[in-house]
């Protein structure tokens, strides 16, 4: 009796560990670093590189009050393009660009050209060879381009290049705009381009892009 009762608690206890092993391995396998949730994250990741390592579009922009620069992020969505974000070395304050203002900084450089040359933090782009489509956007100001883009396009070379302007208004319309920064670069394939209003939309933005494929 003895000998049998031992026995049964012998396989009691080997039964009782195939148990619990079984049931780490179960949980180690739901948290696994290798599961399902983390090839996810890693194809999301493998996807935004290629996207960003194709880099044959370039979506430059200056945007002074934020309008511009949501174009701009519309674009390089739908194009799968990089950003370059244009940055006076002394940004635009809401005084600055108070135009009804005859003394701030914007009436001062539109009254007097010779004060629109806008230094820029950067002028060139890293592997600017890479891209063959180059988007500028800008704010309209005095119905031409927001002056600090000037910059960029008189330091850079646009042979080869195929450059397709944008702008955001409240009212004002592209005008002569991409044809004077045309005039100003002197080289590249520029495009028409488009006008967005101040409260630009992703399908706006959208329809444009397809109605050029």
């Amino acid at each position: 009796m003895k000998k049998f009762l031992t026995v049964l608690m012998s396989l009691s206890l080997v039964f009782g560990l195939a148990a619990c092993s079984n049931g780490t391995t179960a949980g180690n396998s739901t948290s696994d670093s290798s599961g399902p949730e983390s090839a996810a994250v890693s194809t999301a990741e493998e996807d935004a590189a290629s996207t960003g390592q194709s880099g044959s579009t370039l979506v430059v922009y200056f945007s002074a009050t934020g309008n511009t620069e949501q174009a701009a992020n519309y674009i390089a969505q739908v194009t799968g393009g990089d950003l370059f974000e244009l940055v006076p070395t002394q940004p635009y304050t809401s005084d600055d660009l108070n135009w009804t203002d005859d003394n701030s900084r914007v009436v001062r450089e539109h009254d007097n050209p010779d004060q629109r040359n806008v230094e820029l933090e950067q002028d060139t782009v890293e592997n600017w060879d890479a891209y063959d489509t180059v988007y500028i956007g800008y704010p309209i100001w005095w119905g031409i381009a927001a002056w600090p883009v000037d910059t960029f396009v008189q330091s850079n070379d646009f042979t080869g290049k195929t450059v397709i302007p944008f702008c955001t208004s409240s009212s004002s319309g592209l005008g002569d705009s991409g044809r004077l920064l045309a005039d100003l670069a002197g080289t590249g394939d520029w495009q028409q381009g488009q006008r967005f209003s101040s409260r630009v939309t992703l399908e706006e933005v959208q329809s444009w892009i397809d109605s050029m494929s």
